[in-house]
């Protein structure tokens, strides 16, 4: 009988939240502890099961496990603003990487008047997302928090980022697409401008396609990484090695790829060793390219003074109530030297600087 009813319970729990699901269309949550409350963990969008005394069934059931229920409060307020930040930011970052990349090849094609002519080499083309712009991209989705745990706790309003679905919809996606848009066109102009009809080599050759092509692509691969990095909030190690290790592996493979013999790496034969790296034009070229970073820096600068998010206010204070309590820290150990260093003179010379001062305070009064 008693199993009767705890799969009659299970059933109508289940039925409660795909009611919620259907008719208010929103996320929902499901929590439980026990076999009768699998249905409902797996008819919901998002299931926390609890480890108890009823058994492991509800936990193999659900998405996210936890030991009481009091951890609860942790695992949405913390884990949960940082996954659905770290998940927004990288799956926008996904489309701004891939349009940058893309819309070059369009320019160069269009300039070509879409003679078939390729911009970069196929390996160029086949490395772009697997060893050049993927590690950076795991590095956010997996690291990356903007505010700490503790602040996480203490302002819950965080939590409302997510559900008012701020950092992901399609005003901010569609922003970053535009945002890549604008790379890439910045990318292509200034890189063919500058590259295109100049004495590149030494004995007086202008750059060819070929030349053309891997200065425009370590352009990208420098914008679209640099970009990240600009993107991430917490820095640690891994961060600084994937990005800046992505940048050097392009270097790398350009090398190493550049010696095989030509009917291999064909237009990529000796092209960094010979061609690229003597000439200042393609350093000062991507020097100057990377000036692609502006629109977001003045996006982001003139967000965080007129229109700040809620994370942008915490940081804000945050930083504002570090550098309090660092003046405070100096001031009280001035103080403390000066204490000290007076306690070290003679009586009378205490003395005599007591009553200098207490006359220059008489004046001034």
């Amino acid at each position: 009988m008693l199993s009767i009813f705890a799969e009659t319970k299970g059933c109508l729990y289940m039925q409660i939240t795909r009611l919620v699901k259907s008719v208010v269309s929103r996320t929902t949550l499901a929590i439980g502890d026990g076999a009768n409350d699998v249905g409902m963990l797996q008819e919901a969008d998002i299931g926390v099961g609890i480890s108890g005394v009823e058994g492991m069934r509800a936990v193999m059931a659900s998405d996210f496990a936890i030991a009481q229920f009091r951890f609860l409060e942790r695992l949405l307020l913390v884990h949960g603003h940082w996954c659905y930040r770290r998940i927004s930011m990288m799956i926008c970052y996904f489309f701004y990487k891939n349009i940058t990349f893309g819309f070059t090849l369009f320019w160069f094609e269009a300039y070509t008047s879409f003679s078939g002519q390729p911009a970069y080499n196929d390996w160029y083309m086949s490395s772009y997302n697997v060893f050049f712009t993927s590690l950076p991209v795991i590095a956010l989705g997996v690291f990356d928090h903007d505010v700490s745990a503790r602040l996480c706790m203490k302002y819950p309003l965080l939590y409302q980022e997510g559900v008012q679905n701020l950092l992901f919809n399609w005003v901010l996606i569609l922003g970053w697409m535009f945002n890549g848009l604008l790379s890439s066109i910045i990318i292509y102009l200034l890189t063919a401008n500058s590259i295109t009809g100049q004495a590149f080599r030494k004995d007086g050759q202008v750059a060819d396609y070929s030349i053309l092509g891997v200065t425009m692509y370590t352009c990208v691969v420098w914008t679209v990484n640099c970009q990240m990095a600009l993107s991430i909030n917490y820095f640690t190690w891994i961060q600084h090695l994937f990005i800046w290790g992505s940048i050097a592996l392009w270097y790398i493979f350009l090398v190493v790829y550049g010696s095989i013999p030509s009917t291999l790496s064909t237009t990529a034969y000796k092209v960094l060793v010979e061609a690229c790296a003597p000439s200042i034009l393609y350093w000062l070229t991507t020097l100057l390219v990377i000036s692609a970073l502006l629109p977001l820096l003045s996006y982001r600068a003139f967000q965080i003074r007129f229109r700040p998010m809620e994370h942008d206010r915490i940081q804000i204070q945050r930083r504002r109530s570090e550098s309090l309590e660092r003046d405070v820290a100096q001031s009280r150990l001035s103080e403390s030297s000066e204490t000290r260093n007076s306690s070290d003179l003679p009586a009378e010379v205490r003395i005599r600087i007591d009553s200098l001062k207490a006359s220059s305070r008489r004046k001034n009064s």
